[in-house]
């Protein structure tokens, strides 16, 4: 696992870098997409980077989660946030990008489809990643199997509570439920690209990197991952007893070595 800590502008750059380099060299690759506040300064930077010529127009993309039961046009269901924050700024082909059925009438079958549709595309080769103060990727709640595949799951009142500021801050209004990339499906992507910031993310963040591997943190799984890259501004650092260390290493990591 690479620690990068930086500024969160730079953050957000050295994100969209490393997607415009997967990009370049297979314009036809699969980019796991996800919500939040994390990845917003990253698609802001890729839909810079599309007026200045990148191409996303041989790229599919999937989505990690979604909300259950959310109206076909609510304005927070995952599928019409990700088109408004990049699918509707860059030039994705129609129907590239995809996400799992949250007002499917069978939604272990709409799981089990969107698995399918993933391993049928070849699997992700970049996923940007999120993390919730408790610890959880994609909507892997604390307690989540280590092995989970996408499935429904039952938000916790901490996930609810964080996410109520999209909904006028109304907790009341966020779904109970949710479908979800599992951690194992997380974890068949090639390079996992994870951003947090701010205070708020330090101990979910310690825990991801230097804690033990652990389903009450379901993040640190990616301390099992052969090529996972962590991207944290100082707050979210505060906590990382190897803060020096991980920014030594980064200084000195030569210059033809990406993310």
């Amino acid at each position: 696992m690479e620690v990068v800590i930086a500024p969160a502008g730079e953050l957000a750059r050295l994100a969209a870098g490393a997607v415009e380099e997967l990009l370049r060299a297979r314009p036809e690759a699969v980019l796991g997409l996800a919500t939040g506040s994390s990845p917003l300064a990253v698609y802001d930077e890729l839909a810079r980077r599309h007026k200045e010529g990148l191409s996303f127009a041989r790229a599919r993309a999937f989505m990690l989660d979604e909300y259950v039961g959310l109206p076909a046009d609510h304005p927070e269901r995952y599928r019409n946030v990700i088109k408004k924050e990049i699918a509707s700024r860059v030039d994705f082909a129609p129907g590239a990008v995809q996400g799992p059925d949250g007002l499917a009438a069978d939604l272990p079958a709409a799981c089990a489809a969107y698995e399918a549709a993933i391993a049928d595309a070849g699997g992700v080769d970049l996923q940007i990643l999120g993390i919730g103060t408790d610890g959880h990727i994609a909507f892997n709640e604390p307690g989540s199997s280590l092995a989970s595949r996408t499935r429904i799951k039952t938000l916790t009142r901490q996930t609810r509570e964080d996410n109520a500021r999209f909904f006028g801050g109304s907790v009341d209004d966020v779904p109970r439920h949710c479908l979800t990339q599992g951690l194992a499906t997380i974890m068949s992507a090639r390079h996992l690209v994870l951003l947090a910031s701010g205070r708020a993310k330090a101990e979910a963040v310690h825990q991801l990197v230097e804690g033990p591997v652990s389903a009450m943190w379901p993040a640190t799984i990616m301390q099992l991952h052969p090529h996972a890259t962590v991207l944290v501004d100082d707050a979210a650092a505060s906590r990382l007893q190897l803060a020096d260390y991980y920014r030594q290493t980064y200084a000195d990591k030569p210059d033809w070595q990406g993310l």
